[in-house]
């Protein structure tokens, strides 16, 4: 049996619109060609993770229920269309974070740090060789650098067509 693979996304401007602090199922709008991204990692046998942070439950603006309604209706959403999401890491630690629970400066989890990542391919056996991650900003390029997975800058088009790009470059089986 073949080594795991993963690909990692990030969330909000990568496979679902950045409307700014995105929590409401109800405003959940697809990046074109996110959803047909997902289901052809699961088709080729791969891991679909997402690794997000999410300061606006630290700031008071959600909550982490709140965030998981959001993350439930994407869920379902793919579902519909045979897909699937593996694991979503989330990170509501910010230095500013009204809640003292969710204040904590430079925490390991938050993007540029790999927290998420190292613990997502730990979780699931990947080696970072065979992984992949799928962001908007540069910190979710830093954290991909510092847990070792080859990062790729999406910035707009079908996200998709620029996954099969960066499979490509990476030698991922998609």
């Amino acid at each position: 049996m073949p080594a795991p693979f993963a690909v990692i996304f990030d969330r909000d401007g990568v496979l679902n619109e950045d409307y700014g602090y995105a929590y409401e199922p109800a405003k959940l709008v697809w990046i074109p060609g996110a959803r047909a991204a997902i289901k052809r990692v699961n088709a080729a046998g791969g891991l679909v993770l997402i690794a997000t942070n999410q300061s606006g439950i630290g700031r008071g603006y959600y909550s982490e229920d709140q965030m998981h309604g959001f993350h439930d209706a994407m869920k379902r959403q793919l579902a519909e269309d045979g897909a699937r999401i593996d694991a979503i890491y989330f990170c509501p630690f910010h230095e500013d974070a009204a809640e003292d629970r969710y204040r904590q400066a430079d925490h390991p989890d938050r993007k540029p740090n790999p927290g998420m990542l190292l613990r997502a391919l730990k979780d699931f056996g990947v080696d970072p060789k065979r992984a992949l991650m799928i962001g908007d900003k540069p910190a979710d390029m830093q954290a991909a650098a510092a847990a070792g997975v080859d990062g790729y800058l999406y910035e707009e088009g079908d996200l998709e067509d620029f996954l099969l790009d960066a499979a490509s470059r990476t030698g991922l089986p998609l």
